[in-house]
């Protein structure tokens, strides 16, 4: 499984997204970290580029809904809408059901535990 963790928008803090590539390293997921400050069509062309099988978004902005849905629009406007988005960071209760029907395939809200996380990952790379 090759995975792409991106932080769109604005945001500038980072710190969570790399503790989760890094737990997602050690589980042998191939990791790309695409950096700070990316735009949604950004994210879409490196997630092409890289081939990956998922673009987990980390938000804490609050432009979850809006990003989720461009990167989710971006992927299918290339025919990718193979490659999976999953979300994490500050997502409120109330939106979770929102994303999901967006396209987005997990919600992992801050507080996650981190186990959780990579074995939702490692277990779907089981899967393929």
């Amino acid at each position: 499984m090759r995975v792409l963790i991106a932080k769109p928008g604005l945001d500038g803090h980072d710190r969570g997204a790399k503790v989760v590539a890094q737990a997602l390293r050690d589980a042998g997921v191939e990791v790309v970290y695409s950096g700070l400050k990316r735009t949604p069509d950004e994210i879409v062309h490196e997630a092409i580029q890289e081939d990956v099988d998922v673009v987990g978004l980390s938000v804490l902005s609050g432009a979850h809904l809006l990003l989720s849905r461009r990167v989710l629009e971006g992927l299918r406007a290339y025919g990718a809408d193979e490659i999976e988005v999953v979300v994490g960071g500050i997502i409120p209760p109330r939106d979770v059901e929102e994303l999901q029907k967006l396209g987005v395939a997990r919600v992992f809200p801050m507080g996650t535990p981190l186990p959780d996380i990579v074995a939702a990952f490692t277990k779907e790379a089981s899967q393929r």
